[in-house]
C-alpha cells in the first residue's frame, strides 16, 4: 500500500524522570511505567486521538484535530494532577505534552515526517506536567479553550531551519511544589552511594565515600549539605528524588555508585535538579585508590559549576591541598569512620583500633588522628577505669598532631573545642568551634556542640539558634530534635517544642527518644496524666534500671509525691556509679529540697570535669538551685562567674 499524506496533531507525552529511576530502581519503574499507561490510554479515544505507538516511556498520539490533541493534554494533566493528591510520592505520575500540526505521511501503521520530529522536540521543553504547543496548533485553538496561552522565547530545536514559535498551556495545577524556603545557600543532599564492588565486604568503602563526598562539598560557603543521619535513611528506599528532596528540603541529589577491585576504582556520580528530577550532570570515573583524593575534588567542582556555586579562593586552596594518605591506611580510616557510626561502646573500641592501624601505616593520615581523639573523648561515656582528664589530655595530643598535618581539618577543630569546654575553657573552646564552623558551615554536630556550650554560658537565645542551624542541616537527626526540644521548652515556647516532639513521633514514634521526650513535656506542663501515660509506654520498651527508676523518682517529685520519689531515689542510690547517674541522682535531689546532697553530686562532677550543665543553667525547674550562694561558687570553680 502506498504511503499516505494528511494533515494531523500529533502528541508527544514523556514520563518526567523515568531514566533516572529506572537506573536506580528498575522494579519500581516498571511499576509506574505500568500505572502511567493505565491512566493515559483510556483517555486518548475519548478526544478522537489514535494511539501511534508507545516507545518506552513516552506515546506517540495522533489526532484529526488540533483542538481534540489540545485538550485531551490538558484533561491528561487534569487527571494526573487529580490522581496526584492522594498517590504517594513515589507512585505520582508526571508527564511533559508537546504538540504540533502539520503533514504526516502514514506508512505500515506508523507516522513519519517533520511534524513528528518537532512534536517530539518540542515535547521536553514542556516543564514537569505541563504542556508545550507549535504556532500552528495555537492559530487552530485561541479562543477555543478556556485556559491561556503564554508564548515562550523562540527556540531552535535540532534539525530544524528555523526558531519555533512556542507557546505554553496555562494549566490551574501543574505539579506540587515542595515546601517553600527562605532564600540562602543551595540546599545538597549526598545519598548513599551504592557499593557494586565484587566484594559485598567493600560496603564500608561505598559508606565511606558518601561521607567523604558530604563532607567536601560542605566545606563550601555557598552550599548548605545535608548531613549523613539524614540520608542513611534514603540507603534502601524506593522514593522518588522529588520525595527524598521534599522530606530533606533540599535543591539538588547526588547521587552514584563505587566499584571498587584492588586499587582500581570507578566512581559513577549524577547530580539530579530536585524541581525537575533531571540529570544537571553526571559522570564516571576510572581511578586509582590513590588518587581518590583527587576524584572528590574534581567531583566537587563538577558539581558546583552545575549549581552555580562559586569556590572562593581559601575553599580552592583547600580542597587542592589536602594531605595524601596511603591507600591501605585510607581504607582502615574508612572502616573506623564506619563503626564509628553505629555508635556504642564496642563498635567505637573496634574503630580506636582501625585509626591506630591507620596510623601505624601512614603517620602523617591526619584524619585518623582526629577521629582517635574523637573515640578517646567518647571512651570517658562508658568507662571510669580512666579519669575524663586523663582522656583528654591523650586526646589534645592527638588533635595537635592531626593540626600539625592539616590545620584546616574542621573535625579536629570541634574535637579541640570539645576537650577545651571540658576543661572550662570557654573562650578557646568557642573559638575552635567557630573556626570548625567557617571550614564546614554544615557540620551539624558542631553547630549542636556548640550550642552545649553556649548554654552552660547562660547564652539561650545564641544557642537556640546554632541548635536550629544543626536541625537544618540535619533535618531527620532525632537527637537533634530532642536537644531543641528541650531547648524550646527552658524557654517556655511549649507549643514550638511539642511541634518538635510530634516531629520526632512522625519519623519513629515507638522510639524511647519520642516518649522519654514526651513525658517530660508533659511533666513540665503538670499534666501528670499524660507524663504518666507516656512513662509507661517508655517502660515497655526500655530494661535500663537506671533510667527507669530516674523517670519514675521524677515522675513522683513533679508530681508532689515525695514518699513515693524517696523510694525510687533509694533504689538509683544503690545502683552502681556511672556519670548519668549522678547526674540523675543530683536532679532528684533537687527536685526534692535535698540542697546538700545535690550539691555535694555536682561539685564531684565538675572536680572530675564530667559536668553536664546546660540543666543547671536554664530549666526553669531549677531555679531554687540557681538562687542558692552556693551555685554561684560552682560558677567559679568552672570558670562562669
Amino acid at each position: 500500500m502506498a504511503p499516505i499524506r494528511r494533515l494531523a496533531a500529533i502528541m508527544f507525552t514523556d514520563i518526567v524522570g523515568y531514566t533516572a529511576l529506572a537506573q536506580r530502581d528498575e522494579a519500581s519503574a516498571l511499576k509506574l511505567l505500568d500505572r502511567h499507561n493505565r491512566l493515559l490510554r483510556p483517555i486518548f479515544p475519548r478526544f478522537h486521538g489514535k494511539e501511534v505507538k508507545a516507545i518506552g516511556d513516552s506515546f506517540l498520539v495522533e489526532f484529526k484535530s488540533a483542538l481534540d490533541a489540545t485538550n485531551c493534554a490538558i484533561e491528561i494533566q487534569r487527571l494526573l494532577d487529580e490522581d496526584g493528591v492522594s498517590a504517594p510520592e513515589e507512585s505520582r505520575v508526571r508527564v511533559r505534552i508537546g504538540i504540533h500540526l502539520g503533514d504526516v505521511v502514514h506508512k505500515g501503521g506508523d507516522v513519519f515526517g517533520d511534524s513528528v520530529n518537532i512534536a517530539s522536540r518540542m515535547e521536553p521543553l514542556a516543564e514537569p506536567g505541563g504542556i508545550c504547543i507549535s504556532a500552528q496548533v495555537f492559530d487552530q485553538v485561541r479562543n477555543k479553550i478556556s485556559n491561556s496561552l503564554e508564548k515562550l522565547e523562540p527556540k531552535v530545536l535540532k534539525n530544524v531551519q528555523l526558531p519555533m514559535e512556542i507557546y505554553r498551556v496555562v494549566l490551574p495545577r501543574t505539579v506540587r511544589e515542595p515546601p517553600s524556603r527562605d532564600s540562602g545557600p543551595t540546599r545538597l543532599a549526598v545519598l548513599p552511594f551504592a557499593n557494586i564492588s565484587p566484594d559485598p565486604k567493600d560496603e564500608y568503602f561505598a559508606d565511606g565515600l558518601t561521607e567523604e563526598m558530604i563532607t567536601v562539598l560542605s566545606q563550601l560557603k555557598e552550599l548548605r549539605v545535608i548531613a549523613r543521619t539524614s540520608v542513611v535513611p534514603y540507603k534502601t528506599t524506593s522514593k522518588g528524588v522529588a520525595q527524598i528532596g521534599t522530606e530533606l528540603g533540599v535543591d539538588a541529589v547526588l547521587e552514584g555508585s563505587v566499584r571498587k577491585a584492588g586499587d582500581e576504582l570507578r566512581i559513577t556520580v549524577q547530580l539530579i535538579d530536585v524541581g525537575t528530577q533531571e540529570h544537571a550532570w553526571a559522570n564516571t570515573f576510572d581511578r586509582k585508590l590513590e588518587k581518590v583524593f583527587a576524584v572528590q575534588a574534581e567531583i566537587a567542582r563538577q558539581v558546583a559549576e552545575s549549581l552555580k556555586v562559586k569556590f572562593r579562593p581559601a575553599e580552592e586552596v583547600r580542597l587542592a591541598s589536602r594531605p595524601p594518605v596511603r591507600p591501605d591506611s585510607y581504607l582502615a580510616y574508612l572502616k573506623g569512620r564506619s563503626l564509628m557510626n553505629r555508635g556504642g561502646k564496642e563498635p567505637t573500641q573496634a574503630a580506636k583500633v582501625q585509626f591506630e592501624l591507620a596510623i601505624s601505616l601512614d603517620p602523617n593520615n591526619a584524619a585518623a588522628y582526629a577521629d582517635l581523639a574523637a573515640a578517646t573523648h567518647l571512651r570517658g561515656n562508658w568507662s571510669s577505669d580512666v579519669p575524663q582528664t586523663e582522656l583528654d589530655e591523650t586526646g589534645r595530643g592527638l588533635v595537635a598532631r592531626a593540626l600539625e598535618l592539616d590545620p584546616n581539618l574542621a573535625e579536629a577543630h570541634v574535637s579541640l573545642g570539645l576537650f577545651l569546654w571540658d576543661a572550662f575553657e570557654w573562650d578557646a573552646a568557642e573559638r575552635e568551634f567557630k573556626l570548625a564552623l567557617s571550614l564546614n558551615p554544615s557540620y551539624s554536630l558542631a553547630h549542636r556542640w556548640y550550642a552545649g556550650l553556649l548554654a552552660d554560658e547562660g547564652r539561650p537565645d545564641e544557642a537556640l539558634v546554632e541548635l536550629t542551624l544543626a536541625e537544618g542541616t540535619d533535618p531527620l537527626s532525632i537527637g537533634n530534635l530532642v536537644i531543641l526540644a528541650r531547648a524550646l521548652r527552658w524557654l517556655g515556647r511549649y507549643d514550638d517544642a511539642l511541634a518538635k516532639l510530634q516531629r520526632i513521633g512522625e519519623l519513629d514514634s515507638s522510639g524511647l527518644d519520642y516518649h522519654w521526650s514526651m513525658a517530660v513535656y508533659f511533666g513540665d506542663r503538670s499534666d501528670f496524666d499524660g507524663c504518666l501515660r507516656e512513662l509507661n509506654k517508655f517502660e515497655e520498651s526500655n530494661r535500663d534500671p537506671e533510667k527507669r527508676l530516674f523517670l519514675r523518682a521524677w515522675y513522683h517529685a513533679m508530681a508532689g509525691e515525695k514518699d513515693k520519689a524517696r523510694a525510687y531515689l533509694g533504689q538509683l542510690e544503690a545502683l552502681p556509679r556511672t556519670v548519668s547517674n549522678d547526674h540523675s541522682l543530683a536532679t532528684i535531689h533537687a527536685l526534692l529540697g535535698n540542697l546538700d546532697e545535690c550539691f555535694r553530686r555536682l561539685e564531684k562532677l565538675i572536680e572530675d570535669h564530667l559536668i553536664e550543665f546546660q540543666g543547671w543553667r536554664l530549666n526553669p525547674k531549677l531555679e531554687h538551685v540557681r538562687r542558692d550562694p552556693r551555685f554561684q561558687a560552682l560558677l567559679k570553680k568552672m570558670n562562669l562567674a
